[in-house]
């Protein structure tokens, strides 16, 4: 994979649509201004050396910005040229867990501005900027990670001669539990950690428990070689009652295991989330898989289309590798981690001046179909003339191009805020029957696979 090493040509950097929710329910996103271009941009900043991208992205806001994140789902990635190298720029949408009053100004920011993001899209200098916002506006910003992880390496089967379930991790493992506990805290400060009784499974969250204070909770049905007492439950069918009741709770939680059972923990997930496995077919009929849609269309897919898993979803994952399962409650649950946020106390250093925001009718969806509209219009802007679009700014973005989406996993058809507009639609209706008799515990948002030792390459 290259790197931002010497001799490498491509830059990689990561940043954030960081968000809290304003006044209006709407949320608001973060630009930052930087006197050295006089441009206003989404934060980011390029990786250091070993640096896994959300552990990038979460510090490049912290020191542009001065907001403290939790990441939620990946956005599309941006790519353009800087003095003659590319660069490509991974983006997260984040919630906005508190604000460094203190940050602001800096070396590189003279500015911020908290605008809701329809009002950001035509802010910002650069149209590459636009389909970011345009990504993050596709899907419902506050959500909750379900993470399922595979335990780090372990010592050979062949040169452990104790029970298996003592076996450790070896160093490697080690060292991988260790990076893993600051990359999983990019996604929450806290979390619900539950376990394999395993060693190595155990080993590898003790770590991240260290770090957030919470308790490693064993569950001994997550042990791959298991037995249950005659006339026990089924491990499997008590494994998909706690990641359901993991769902339910609304916290964040991470479920380690191991490399046999974390299929069976995805496809309880997906059953919770979507009441469909893998390969069975979706609603309306369609598979729950294939190809996801990038660009605009993805924007206009996002609240009308199946479910779709994205293409990597049956793959084996690597030793630390995991699943960020980002989840939505459905309109009108009751989730305490998900209960609107008081908007941070504004610090006192410079902000760009913010004109009140002009009334918004109650409809569902309105503000991002706004917000795609204009991303569009800047867009068509810049390919008949070349500009950037709404500002005169300059700067080394210029010329930025959108990469396109990564696979995305919409809402489940009859559940989502979509669902809204089923009443004028007979074939939309019988999909939200269907799926309210399936006793749903909440919306998928997204489901992203992160391999550690690829995050980590630079």
């Amino acid at each position: 994979m290259p790197s931002n090493k010497p001799g490498s040509r491509l830059i990689r950097a990561a940043g954030g649509v960081a968000w809290r929710p304003g006044p209006d329910g709407r949320p608001q996103v973060l630009l930052v201004h930087r006197r050295k271009y006089d441009d206003w941009s989404l934060p980011k900043g390029k990786i250091e050396p070993g640096e896994p991208l959300p552990v990038t992205a979460v510090r490049e806001v912290l020191e542009e910005g001065g907001a403290r994140l939790a990441l939620g789902r990946r956005l599309v990635s941006v790519r353009y040229n800087v003095g003659g190298r590319p660069k490509r720029v991974h983006y997260w949408a984040a919630r906005v867990l508190s604000v460094d009053s203190h940050a602001i100004p800096n070396a590189e920011v003279d500015q911020v501005a908290w605008l809701p993001a329809d009002r950001a899209v035509e802010k910002v200098s650069y149209p590459h900027d636009h389909g970011v916002l345009a990504d993050f506006a596709a899907r419902p910003p506050h959500t909750f990670p379900l993470i399922l992880l595979r335990h780090a390496k372990a010592l050979p089967k062949g040169s452990w001669k104790r029970a298996d379930a003592d076996r450790p991790l070896d160093d490697s493992g080690r060292y991988a539990a260790k990076a893993l506990a600051d990359l999983l805290a990019c996604f929450s400060p806290s979390f619900q950690l539950i376990t394999s009784p395993a060693a190595r499974c155990a080993e590898t969250l003790r770590p991240l428990s260290e770090l957030t204070g919470d308790p490693v909770r064993e569950e001994p049905t997550l042990y791959v070689h298991y037995e249950p007492a005659t006339g026990a439950a089924d491990p499997g069918t008590v494994n998909a009652a706690l990641i359901r009741a993991a769902i339910e709770a609304g916290k964040p939680t991470v479920v380690c295991a191991h490399r046999e059972n974390m299929a069976d923990l995805r496809q309880a997930a997906l059953a919770a989330l979507t009441g469909y496995s893998s390969g069975q077919p979706g609603p309306g009929g369609k598979p729950a898989s294939g190809k996801a849609s990038r660009g605009d269309k993805a924007a206009d897919d996002g609240a009308t289309r199946p479910f779709e898993l994205p293409r990597d979803w049956d793959e084996t994952l690597p030793p630390s590798g995991f699943w960020v399962l980002n989840i939505a409650p459905f309109p009108g649950q009751a989730h305490t981690e998900l209960a609107p946020d008081p908007a941070p106390t504004p610090h006192p250093g410079p902000v760009a001046p913010e004109a009140p925001a002009p009334a918004v009718p109650a409809q569902r969806g309105t503000w991002w179909h706004r917000l795609r509209g204009l991303a569009r219009r800047g867009d068509a802007g810049r390919r008949a003339d070349g500009a950037r679009g709404y500002s005169n700014a300059s700067g080394p973005e210029a010329s930025g191009q959108v990469a396109g989406a990564g696979p995305q996993s919409p809402a489940p058809a009859g559940r989502d805020d979509a669902a809204s507009g089923a009443a004028g639609d007979p074939q939309r209706k019988a999909q939200a029957g269907d799926a309210a008799a399936t006793s749903l515990v909440g919306v998928l948002i997204s489901a992203d696979r992160y391999d550690l030792a690829e995050l980590e390459e630079s």
